[in-house]
């Protein structure tokens, strides 16, 4: 039996960004979206959603102490150096 990670308690609900919702978001960003988090290609959730290399990922958490609390994560294939 196949566990489903995104059911899990601990794991947050991630989104890839559609087209539109990226492009969006990038311009209303004060950086470079490379300057953004990052989360790799072989994370779990990552492979889960079918997230490419270079998509935004949407994470939607509930904190006890900040309620609904949303983070971005660029997609990328390596670590930095």
């Amino acid at each position: 039996m196949k566990l489903d990670i995104q059911k899990h308690h601990l794991v947050p609900k991630h989104e890839i960004l559609s087209d539109e919702e990226k492009e969006e978001f990038i311009s209303n960003l004060e950086y470079d979206q490379e300057n953004l988090p990052k989360i790799l290609l072989k994370d779990p959730v990552v492979k889960d959603i079918g997230a490419e290399e270079g998509d935004i990922l949407k994470i939607t958490r509930n904190s006890q102490t900040a309620g609904v609390f949303e983070t971005y994560r660029l997609v990328v294939d390596k670590e930095a150096d």
